[in-house]
């Protein structure tokens, strides 16, 4: 708690652009008495330097500790900045760190209390700023002028110094934009006029834009949109999926951006390795999913979401399974998931807001102890796991009705591998409890409801009943057709490990033909080169202890380059090393000049040692600490076309499928290639 402080030091600069005030802060810590008791002290005290730059619109606030700093140093800085793409909001940072060295044998409880005291004071912040905002607008100040340079007429800036102090005006405009708050203008100073931003029309910012697409969203949630989108831009240039798709991710993981960031990359790698994004255009559902598969979309609920409904009690899951096997089962729930997010895109158009969900309505009249055959179940808990991870937020509620009493085994088997944010949209009804208060008709209007819940609607949906046992398959046909199913991909996978990289040969034959490449870093960080020899290297020995061809559960692990060849003798380097980042895609072309043997290599990226002025962040040392074994993974293709068929680098790629049709925004831009090379990220 702030008991006092006094000013120790004071500067402003003559232009008043400058303003630097030292601070020397008493506060009353919440510890037990028994600590402040052997500690020997009531308060603490703080020194606190905070530093208003109004010609670049900055504020730097730094504290450190006083009392026992030979026991405890703690380091606070807060910087306030104008957000680089949009001027109008403010964007705030703010970092510590805690070193205790000793406390008379109470560090643990020291560490404690440090973190209880850190985070009440990050919220106290808040309330505080919101206090002089409102007391602002008390007083009647809604904006506050950008600092000018003062004139050069002394009469002219002497009856101009009547203007309130601008620190405290500073602090206010983060939490009040982020609070959604009116303000006209933020409180932040500069010299210079206004400059186009990405917060413009272009660039998909705009109030209108955002009303219409993406629904309510404070300043915090677009600030993590933006930035996501442009790490996106950066290391999936020509994919990026919409802002629709990358807001679902966020919002699965409460905007945090490096979650979302981490599972919205495992996603985009899984729908390009499987082909997702052509699954509606390129399968076709077995004859006897279309027959027994009890589902179907059937119009919209009141709120303008697609409605799914599945008779599930109708469906018999046993004679599916054993007559398609899993996959089968679960390419066509990828389908309806395609079809319901093609289905939003739609609806949000004809009623010109944001929607961004579906609602599914679930009848279990007919379940009974049949539909809990273990491989049944098992195969509904891998398509809840899949759908889980790469269709967040996708479901707006989920309606269960006519629920028996073998419900509740079910949901025990199911409901651990839901998300908790998406259990919370289920509304389950047992009997004809749907037909009453709170019931069916608070969601759907009464003319859709279908028939066979009582409603004047003729639903089209597939009854279901029983799949003929002459339909069956035996269990090594399902296992080769599952196989099939899921190993359709044009896609490779390798693993990297340090000191064993992977090496894919392409013989030339005609100079100017062109070798394209597209591939994701699943795992690790890897440098990627090309190589060029006119003999061509041995086929990779299958030797007992592995050491030219390993094979891992994650993909294969080739080396093609002879350890006495020597680099400029044997083989030469025609393009320079690419370092690639964990979670990037890369994409690229080389013409070559001559024919020979071209070696792709993908190689372990081994951590540069830091600098002797800097040490090594702590995001590195996680990053290496997070890379197991030394191992990386990669998912490749690689395609050689004539120079007659090539017409640039990202179009010659489009027979490779690396686009995300359904999700892409439409940013690509083809260039020719004027260059030998091109990659881009």
């Amino acid at each position: 708690m702030f008991v006092a402080s006094d000013t120790v030091n004071e500067y402003k600069s003559e232009d008043e652009a400058i303003h630097v005030i030292e601070r020397r802060c008493k506060l009353d810590i919440d510890a037990p008495r028994l600590l402040k008791k052997i500690a020997g002290v009531d308060y603490v005290y703080f020194v606190q330097k905070n530093s208003l730059n109004r010609r670049e619109r900055t504020l730097h606030i730094e504290a450190y500790n006083e009392t026992f700093s030979n026991r405890v140093i703690i380091n606070e800085h807060c910087c306030y900045t104008v957000h680089p793409d949009n001027e109008d909001w403010t964007c705030f940072e703010q970092s510590a760190s805690l070193d205790i060295k000793s406390f008379f044998g109470f560090e643990s409880t020291v560490e404690k209390i440090a973190m209880k005291q850190y985070t009440s004071n990050i919220k106290k912040g808040k309330e505080i700023i919101e206090y002089y905002l409102k007391q602002l607008e008390e007083e009647g100040i809604t904006f506050v002028p950008r600092w000018t340079p003062p004139v050069a007429c002394k009469l002219e800036s002497s009856t101009s110094h009547t203007r309130r102090p601008v620190s405290p005006a500073i602090n206010i405009p983060e939490s009040a934009t982020k609070e959604g708050l009116n303000n006209k203008e933020i409180l932040n100073t500069s010299s210079s006029p206004a400059e186009p931003t990405a917060g413009t029309p272009d660039d998909k910012l705009d109030a209108d834009y955002i009303k219409r697409y993406l629904g309510d969203l404070t300043p915090m949630q677009e600030s993590c949109l933006i930035r996501l989108r442009k790490w996106l831009q950066e290391t999936h240039k020509g994919k990026i999926p919409k802002d629709e798709h990358i807001l679902r991710f966020l919002r699965a993981r409460d905007f945090n951006i490096d979650k979302a960031r981490e599972i919205l990359c495992q996603s985009l790698t899984w729908r390009k390795q499987h082909q997702v994004d052509y699954i509606l255009d390129t399968w076709n559902p077995p004859q006897v999913l279309q027959d027994y598969y009890a589902g179907g979309w059937h119009h919209h609920d009141k709120d303008g979401r697609p409605l799914y409904v599945l008779r599930l009690g109708q469906m018999d899951t046993k004679g599916l399974v054993r007559a398609l096997g899993e996959e089968a089962l679960l390419r066509y729930v990828l389908s309806i998931n395609e079809e319901g997010l093609r289905r939003c895109e739609e609806n949000t158009k004809v009623f010109g807001r944001p929607i961004s969900a579906w609602t599914c309505l679930v009848d279990l009249e007919g379940l009974n102890m049949r539909h809990l055959w273990r491989p049944g179940v098992k195969a509904l808990l891998r398509i809840i796991e899949v759908v889980e991870a790469n269709y967040p937020e996708t479901l707006g509620r989920l309606l269960i009705l006519r629920a028996p009493r073998v419900f509740p085994v079910l949901w025990t088997l199911v409901s651990p591998f839901i998300d908790d944010n998406t259990r919370k949209k289920f509304l389950i009804y047992a009997g004809n409890d749907y037909q009453g208060p709170g019931g069916l008709l608070d969601y759907i209007d009464k003319e859709i409801i279908p028939d066979f819940l009582g409603g004047e609607c003729m639903c089209e949906v597939p009854e279901g009943g029983l799949v003929p046992k002459s339909l069956y398959r035996t269990a090594e046909e399902l296992e080769n057709e599952d196989i099939k199913l899921w190993t359709e991909t044009i896609y490779q996978s390798a693993s990297v490990f340090k000191g064993a990289p992977h090496e894919v040969l392409i013989q030339i034959v005609d100079a100017s033909s062109v070798i394209t490449w597209d591939f994701d870093v699943c795992k690790g960080d890897i440098v990627f080169n090309i190589f060029h020899s006119k003999r061509a290297p041995q086929p990779p020995k299958k030797d007992s202890l592995g050491a030219h061809s390993i094979t891992s559960p994650g993909g294969n692990n080739v080396q093609l380059i002879d350890k006495v060849w020597q680099l400029g003798r044997d083989y030469s380097m025609v393009e320079s090393a690419l370092i690639c980042k964990e979670g990037e895609s890369v994409q690229g072309s080389h013409v070559t000049r001559w024919p020979g043997f071209y070696i792709l290599q993908w190689k372990f990226h081994n951590m540069p040692a830091c600098a002797t002025t800097n040490l090594p962040r702590v995001d590195d040392v996680l990053a290496s600490l997070q890379v197991s074994s030394h191992k990386c993974k990669v998912m490749y293709y690689t395609e050689v076309i004539g120079s007659e068929d090539f017409r640039g680098s990202m179009t010659s790629l489009e027979s490779s499928h690396s686009g995300f049709s359904q999700l892409s925004a439409a940013t690509t831009s083809s260039s020719q290639s004027h260059s030998s090379s091109m990659i881009s990220r």
